[in-house]
């Protein structure tokens, strides 16, 4: 039985920073084979040098996508990606949600203080009240959710 290779400390970076090609093994880019400079687990890079082979060396991108292990569409994301942000736009996409919930400490707040006022308030009344008072439009299931979750210890 073989153990897997030991992190070096950049693995370990990539890894923790989330930009780890786990599909290293597919990169048969001969500038990633041969060289220590060139690693394929670094995913920036990698998707740098394919967008820099096809842009400035007239790499085909049928054959960017066979030396980098990736499809058509990832090509074409990753240039579109670049296009908009530069070296920025080639990072992963954040996982989870892309923003603050739509349930703030504020709207939080305000739905304690409107059901200390009226105890029997429901979520249809409470989204009612919400879409009011913040012009903002939740689901009932949002607001129910919100109600149930454990409340913050103060520090």
């Amino acid at each position: 039985m073989t153990r897997p290779p030991k992190l070096t400390p950049k693995r370990q970076a990539l890894q923790e920073s989330g930009t780890i090609n786990t599909h290293a093994e597919v990169v048969h880019d001969s500038a990633f084979v041969a060289s220590e400079f060139f690693d394929p687990h670094d995913l920036v890079q990698v998707r740098y040098e394919m967008l820099r082979r096809v842009n400035s060396e007239g790499l085909s991108i049928t054959d960017a996508v066979a030396r980098f292990g990736v499809t058509r569409p990832t090509f074409y994301k990753a240039q579109a990606d670049f296009a908009r942000a530069g070296l920025v736009g080639l990072l992963p996409a954040r996982r989870g949600p892309h923003g603050p919930h739509k349930i703030t400490d504020e709207v939080m707040r305000f739905i304690e203080h409107s059901r200390q006022d009226d105890p029997h308030l429901d979520g249809p009344a409470l989204v009612e009240r919400i879409q009011q008072h913040f012009g903002l439009a939740v689901h009932r299931r949002t607001v129910e959710r919100a109600l149930a979750r454990p409340k913050k210890k103060l520090r």
